[in-house]
């Protein structure tokens, strides 16, 4: 009557990036969104490709992280931090002012000349894990 059912497994974690594949290995990262889960995807993501990250979920704690921790080597800036694009702008406009190479993350895409001004990448969310952290490696090879 009843079957055997076979083993049940558990879950496989999904590897985005290997372990001898670490392209921000040795950088240090600083992530501005105030999304909490997403926030807290984007630190594992990152610390999986070998970097060091530093999470933040506001402009002003974003401040007070550049101010105390010392240099980053790149960021990743949420436009719409607080639901307001000037937010994410004011992130970015620091992060240039202390030449930190940094990308834009949003839910939408974005034409503003605002925005377009930093000529830096945009990466829509939902965000494809492996064209992020391509997308970081890239700036940072650029020198910024």
């Amino acid at each position: 009557m009843g079957q055997a059912l076979g083993s049940i497994q558990e879950p496989r974690k999904v590897v985005i990036v290997s372990s001898s594949e670490r392209p921000l290995a040795g950088k240090r990262g600083l992530v501005v969104d105030d999304e909490f889960l997403i926030a807290l995807d984007l630190e594992a993501l990152l610390q999986d490709s070998g970097a060091d990250v530093v999470c933040e979920g506001s402009p002003e704690k974003a401040r007070e992280a550049l101010d105390a921790a010392g240099s980053f080597d790149f960021a990743i800036v949420d436009l719409h931090i607080g639901g307001g694009i000037d937010s994410g702008l004011s992130v970015a406009a620091l992060l240039r002012e202390r030449g930190i190479p940094f990308v834009f993350l949003s839910g939408m895409s974005n034409n503003d000349p605002q925005v377009t001004r930093f000529n830096v990448p945009l990466v829509e969310k939902p965000y494809r894990p492996e064209v992020l952290v391509r997308t970081v490696a890239k700036v940072l090879a650029a020198g910024g």
